[in-house]
């Protein structure tokens, strides 16, 4: 019996030693990946929004630096700063300068009020000057998430309301 199934095991592997071994399948070619054409959309392009929250940033970022009459904050990209708020510790005042506007109105706008500033003209920019407890400086810090300047002839700012504008206030209250 055990010739037996000895002779049938030999004869399996004879068997499987004539089939031809598969080749494996040749590989797919390799297609290009297709690249989106830009074509002119018939759509029209949305209007920008008329709410200034939805507006993008005005780019730039806060700075703070301790100054001998107060402290100061200054938002700008580079350069001259496009808005500065300095703290007039002798006079518990605390002035925003804004370049490149013509004295006037400036209105200032945040997510919990609205209110127009006189201006005066000093070199290159324009200032108004708060008292350093006016709830106008506390909108602006506390804004969600950003606040505007408008007015002056000149491009609205939309700046971010960062811990520096509320430094400079709470520096001028002591």
């Amino acid at each position: 019996m055990r010739s037996l199934i000895l002779a049938g095991v030999t004869g399996l592997a004879l068997l499987s030693a004539c089939v031809p071994k598969a080749e494996a399948p040749a590989p797919a070619p390799v297609r290009p990946i297709p690249q989106p054409v830009r074509t002119a959309s018939s759509a029209p392009v949305p209007a920008p929004s008329t709410d200034w929250r939805d507006w993008a940033l005005t780019p730039g970022t806060w700075r703070y630096a301790g100054d001998p009459r107060g402290s100061r904050a200054t938002f700008g990209a580079g350069g001259a700063p496009l808005l500065t708020l300095v703290c007039d510790a002798g006079a518990n005042v605390i002035r925003m300068t804004r370049t490149g506007v013509a004295a006037g109105a400036l209105t200032v706008r945040t997510s919990t009020t609205a209110r127009t500033l006189q201006t005066q003209a000093v070199v290159g920019s324009v200032e108004a000057v708060l008292p350093a407890r006016d709830p106008l400086l506390d909108a602006m810090g506390f804004s969600r998430g950003r606040f505007v300047i408008e007015g002056g002839g000149g491009a609205s700012l939309v700046v971010p309301a960062w811990a520096e504008v509320l430094r400079v206030v709470e520096d001028c209250r002591g």
